[in-house]
């Protein structure tokens, strides 16, 4: 579970629910964590102040945690992605995190079948 650095119209967009998490993932940059793709759209009462909706956001960590996630993944087909993000009970936004591998092509040939084969039962009934 991780800070972020917002301005003010987006944690109010994220208030009113304006989040999207589609192609979300978290990078390393000078020793620090950003995320980025993360879609939070703009806020209706905004004035001329409004956040671009794309734009990298800054993860607030520990040190220690910033440095165990960058060892997790230093292995081949790790990736950081944003599972959940919530507002907590003090008034902040959290962004949860997983370290996450991806599927081989064998996995996703089985999950394409299973899909499929779901797909085809809900069809005869």
């Amino acid at each position: 579970m991780a800070g972020l650095v917002l301005k003010g119209s987006e944690i109010k967009a994220i208030r009113e629910g304006k989040v999207s998490f589609n192609d979300a993932y978290v990078f390393v940059k000078d020793g620090e964590l950003y995320v980025k793709n993360l879609y939070i759209g703009e806020y209706s009462n905004a004035s001329y102040s409004t956040h671009a909706p794309l734009r990298e956001r800054k993860l607030l960590l520990n040190k220690s945690e910033i440095r165990k996630i960058i060892r997790d993944t230093q292995s081949k087909g790790i990736t950081i992605v944003p599972v959940s993000l919530f507002i907590n009970n003090r008034g902040f936004a959290k962004l949860d995190i997983a370290v996450a591998k991806g599927k081989k092509s064998h996995d996703k040939r089985e999950s394409i079948k299973k899909a499929d084969l779901e797909r085809q039962m809900g069809r005869k009934f």
